[in-house]
């Protein structure tokens, strides 16, 4: 190690045996975003495991690009690997490669661009359904919609709302599991008989039938579908072969799982902040009104839908779904003025730099005119709501597509009043979704206005 490298510094508030895993357990969202008061990069133990947290942008943005190849996916992602197989989400080196080429022309832009009319239509019955004065809990609701869309756009598939419920639940329980041992990473906790690892099994089979289902469907008729499935099933692996159906049921499986929790978690903080924000709301529904013009939403409205796409990206920055991501050091590597040696752990909270006053202006206000270009932008690497690098989001024009769908297509005809009750609290599990969601469904009485120049 050169003289001027050194060791990450110790976060105070170190207990024996436990580290600082009490505030952690107690509260992972204020412990995350304390750390940042600590330093650039900052060293804590969970227990016995030393963790490393990054908190500056800078210094992050050289994990994730330029030192990238000293890391990989680390704990939280390794333990994922409950849905089975080596997926994209956690797949390394060469394969990671090859899964990310395969998949992409399936997820491409001008390839997300076909998908809008799929959307809609797949959404459309659900928002229909939905009657006056009724309550609704906006948080299933979303991921109902977003796991649709994923469904027909991606795999050709459209079950029916029993089904889909089912499939929801398990994806859900699988993540908790996921969190839970990433949490508290003793390799022989997991193969004990214990409820949550009798219930993570049992929604693993949930799953594994339903993908099975859809991949044997694509088997049996491959001529009739022109898809992701397809594209899985036939483009070469690493090795020149085919990949198997247990290697296509993974790919599938964790792409099913991504694309529905983040973006159908984003959407429900949206309209969360609109039920407070009567003037958001009104903005809102005036630019919908304006752009559709009373007609379905296509392909060419989606750029002109301008403020809808700021709510968007001020409910990733203030809402980020994701608390925690991890990496691990392969090899050791330099950050910064900091020696990493190889195997140690990192971890960055994209939710808490988000928040941070030092890169966005009174951080805890929901502004989506912070987006206006003629306003003071963050520093470059500070709003990261998919990631950066080799391993950005494969799915981020497809899910940005996709929230724009949804908010407009909702916002064309309801309002979401907040129903009294519980208030709504973050909780971070895999992502960060509000405690309880019940919010009041209202037809909106409007007029139709020209287009929107």
């Amino acid at each position: 190690m050169s003289a001027e490298k050194h060791l990450p510094p110790t976060a105070p508030g170190r207990l024996p045996l436990v580290g600082h895993a009490l505030p952690l357990i107690r509260d992972r969202l204020a412990y995350v975003q304390k750390l940042r008061s600590y330093g650039p990069v900052v060293r804590i133990d969970v227990g016995p495991k030393p963790i490393v947290v990054v908190n500056s942008h800078e210094l992050l943005q050289e994990v994730l690009t330029r030192r990238s190849q000293h890391f990989n996916k680390g704990l939280l992602f390794e333990k994922l690997k409950l849905f089975g197989g080596d997926p994209l989400p956690v797949a390394e080196g060469k394969q990671h490669l090859n899964r990310r080429r395969m998949m992409s022309p399936a997820l491409h832009r001008e390839q997300v661009k076909g998908y809008v009319e799929m959307m809609r239509e797949t959404v459309e019955p659900t928002i229909s359904a939905w009657d006056h004065n009724r309550t609704v809990d906006v948080c299933n609701e979303m991921q109902l919609m977003a796991q649709g869309i994923v469904m027909a756009a991606l795999f050709s598939s459209t079950p029916e709302p029993g089904p889909a419920q089912t499939i929801l639940n398990s994806v859900d329980t699988v993540f908790k599991a996921a969190l839970t041992h990433a949490m508290v990473p003793v390799s022989a906790l997991e193969r004990l008989p214990t409820r949550g690892n009798r219930r993570a099994r049992a929604a693993n089979a949930v799953l594994r039938e339903a993908i099975t289902t859809i991949i044997a469907d694509h088997r049996a008729d491959p001529d009739a579908y022109d898809d992701l499935v397809s594209l899985l099933m036939t483009a070469p692996n690493e090795t020149g072969g085919q990949l198997s159906d247990a290697e296509v049921m993974a790919e599938v499986t964790a792409l099913l799982a991504a694309g529905s929790e983040t973006t159908a978690v984003t959407l429900a903080w949206l309209f969360h902040e609109l039920g407070r924000d009567p003037e958001l709301e009104r903005r809102l529904h005036e630019e919908v009104d304006s752009v559709l013009a009373g007609g379905p939403i296509a392909l060419e409205h989606i750029p002109r839908l301008v403020f809808t796409r700021r709510l968007i990206d001020e409910t990733l920055r203030l809402h980020n779904p994701a608390w925690i991501l991890t990496r691990q050091a392969i090899s050791p590597v330099e950050i910064g003025e900091f020696h990493l040696p190889a195997g140690t752990d990192v971890m960055w909270s994209p939710y808490a730099m988000h928040r941070d006053a030092e890169l966005f202006p009174d951080p805890l206000r929901f502004d989506p005119d912070r987006w206006i270009p003629e306003r003071p932008q963050p520093p470059r690497g500070a709003f990261i709501p998919f990631g950066v690098g080799k391993r950005m989001c494969i799915g981020d024009q497809f899910s940005l597509t996709e929230a724009v769908v949804i908010t407009a297509l909702v916002a064309s005809r309801w309002r979401l009043r907040p129903a009294p009750g519980k208030p709504v609290r973050p909780i971070p599990e895999i992502t960060v979704h509000p405690s309880s969601l019940d919010m009041i469904v209202e037809t909106r009485q409007h007029a139709v206005v020209g287009a929107a120049e």
